[in-house]
């Protein structure tokens, strides 16, 4: 996480060198903003995985002499067959053509977004009050 810390650091960098030429040069409000916004977001990444590199062990990308099976294994449980993710990205798809053709389009994909974020939050939920 150094490595991918001090990248961003130095990318942030950049960025608010580009946003001080760009802004004195061209003069234009919404350009400079976008950069100056940009510039934030690289420089809170950047200190978040700083950070967070000095209180997590040593990874394999911070080993110089390292080999890609290293870091080999697990990475987490994936649900294979779940549909709610179509469920989330037509109600998300809709609502943002809600903004283009008209907020009577929310009205459609508001179900359809609970429907999908509760499906899938909800999905392997096994607990004391669960109905048989």
């Amino acid at each position: 996480m150094k490595i991918q810390g001090q990248m961003f650091i130095w990318l942030s960098v950049f960025i608010l060198g580009m946003a001080v030429v760009y802004g004195v040069w061209s003069k234009e409000p919404v350009g400079t903003t976008a950069l100056f916004l940009a510039f934030g977001l690289a420089i809170m990444i950047g200190f978040y995985l700083a950070f967070t590199a000095n209180r997590v062990d040593a990874m394999a990308q911070d080993n110089k002499e390292a080999d890609v099976a290293d870091e080999a294994g697990e990475l987490g449980f994936f649900s294979p067959h779940s549909w709610q993710p179509l469920s989330l990205a037509v109600g998300g798809a809709f609502a943002f053509l809600g903004v283009v053709f008209g907020w009577w389009l929310l009205y459609f994909s508001a179900p359809l977004l609970l429907i999908g974020l509760f499906g899938w939050v909800f999905e392997y939920y096994r607990g004391e009050n669960r109905t048989q």
